[in-house]
């Protein structure tokens, strides 16, 4: 009898053990255990798999207990991810909700991504400085932009051909659009003529973006130094009235253009330069502008064409004297923002008198009167060559910071060039931030 009962026993562990084998290959190979499985490498990171013990732990967590007939399709969801709580000691609130089903953009964080919008118009010779301006806001901002860029019939493809060159990883930080110069009113051609070629264009992007709530207008020979995203948090600190944000067109108005030889209204003391414009769409779409022509106020569609041919014979720099003209009579709607936001040669030709410039740097440099292209203003050129010049996949400090830190000292003997900490400052503080941004701060820690 003590040798039978000894059997027995032998028979039945085993039969526990197969059956025990059994459940666990099965288990295994369960599709929703490879789900959360799945998920849990997901949220840690790490593609390792689970040991045997950790395994069995998940297993007992998350399937210990079977749902009652009538549960909702939610609850096992919701009971998992209180599992994965549980198990890395966070609290779990028996109240919250179950989340949502309804797909959304999101980032790696879990929040809405937000996307920026910049436009750009583009004609006659200005295809490579344009892409350079378009390099610059890529290579330096953090979140992802929609460029909106309007060019004349042969560019467009050029420009097409051009962004597929650059490398994928660039080329995922952006998307682009591409549009044909239109104009809502008026005699096109007489528009595209307003000053520089196809410059007026800008005038209408509230008519023509009518999908876009709020956009970062530039012109073509404007450069980043400094990430697009700061310029954009910007728009938050707009009050109830205003719509849009420049900079003044000087800083000092006995030598200001304006204050000197304006035969037409003007903003402030010194009028606005409409170089890099910030605009909440939405706001200019609904709203109504005082006028010198008729008592009534007009909408923005409306009062283009009116205002350019009431003034087109006392304009002298186009589409932005007649948004001077708008915002002297709306001034309530304007945002000022600083000088170092749009720094021109203006700025320091006749002696710096920039003073955001001389203590943080300069965050967007804009080269007009043609200073990227001839040796009039080397230090502005500098700056340029060695962002159109910058391979995409070198490291920034070595291949763009220090070429253009050597190459400032042939320019010391320059007005603009004297003051190099104007033009280094804020480059340097953006590539620092950029790195800590990108490479240390997302770095997975190690274990």
């Amino acid at each position: 009898m003590r040798i039978h009962g000894k059997v027995v026993v032998i028979a039945v562990c085993f039969g526990v053990f197969l059956l025990l084998y059994f459940l666990g290959g099965n288990a295994a190979d369960d599709p929703l255990l490879k789900q959360v499985v799945e998920e849990e490498e997901e949220e840690d990171g790490s593609n390792s798999t689970p040991s045997p013990s950790e395994l069995g732990r998940d297993v007992a967590a998350k399937f210990a207990k079977k749902a009652p007939v009538g549960v909702r399709a939610e609850e096992p969801l919701k009971r998992r991810k209180e599992g994965k709580a549980i198990n890395r000691g966070a609290s779990v609130n028996a109240k919250s909700k179950p989340r949502s089903n309804v797909a959304r953009p999101v980032s790696k964080y879990g929040r809405p991504e937000e996307v920026m919008h910049l436009a750009v118009v583009a004609c006659g010779n200005r295809l490579d400085e344009t892409l350079t301006m378009v390099k610059s806001a890529v290579l330096f901002s953090l979140k992802k932009i929609t460029f909106h860029i309007f060019a004349e019939d042969p560019l467009a493809p050029q420009f097409e051909e051009k962004l597929k060159q650059w490398p994928r990883v660039i080329t995922a930080k952006f998307q682009h659009r591409i549009y044909p110069i239109t104009f809502s009113v008026g005699n096109a051609d007489e528009w595209k003529k307003l000053f520089k070629p196809c410059a007026a264009q800008r005038l209408f992007l509230p008519v023509i973006l009518k999908d876009v709530d709020s956009l970062l207008y530039v012109d073509t020979d404007v450069l980043f130094l400094r990430p697009m995203d700061d310029m954009w948090s910007l728009l938050k600190s707009f009050n109830s009235t205003q719509l849009a944000a420049m900079a003044p067109e000087h800083e000092v108005p006995k030598i200001g253009w304006y204050s000197r030889f304006a035969r037409h209204p003007f903003y402030g003391v010194t009028g606005v330069n409409s170089g890099v414009m910030l605009m909440n769409l939405t706001r200019i779409r609904s709203t109504m502008f005082k006028n010198s022509m008729i008592p009534n106020r007009l909408s923005w569609e409306d009062l283009l064409h009116p205002l350019y041919q009431k003034y087109k014979n006392h304009i002298t720099w186009g589409d932005q004297d007649l948004l001077n003209i708008i915002f002297h009579y709306n001034p309530e709607c304007l945002f000022i923002f600083p000088c170092q936001w749009n720094y021109r040669p203006d700025h320091c030709m006749y002696g710096s008198n920039c003073k955001g410039a001389e203590e943080e740097g300069v965050s967007i440099l804009h080269g007009n009167r043609g200073v990227y292209h001839d040796d009039k203003q080397p230090a502005f050129k500098v700056v340029y060559d060695a962002i159109r010049d910058f391979p995409f996949n070198d490291n920034m400090f070595q291949s763009l910071f220090y070429p253009i830190q050597t190459k400032f000292l042939d320019t010391v003997n320059t007005l603009c060039g004297r003051i190099p900490q104007v033009f280094l400052r804020q480059i340097e503080k953006t590539m620092k931030k950029v790195f800590e941004e990108k490479v240390i701060r997302h770095a997975r820690p190690h274990k």
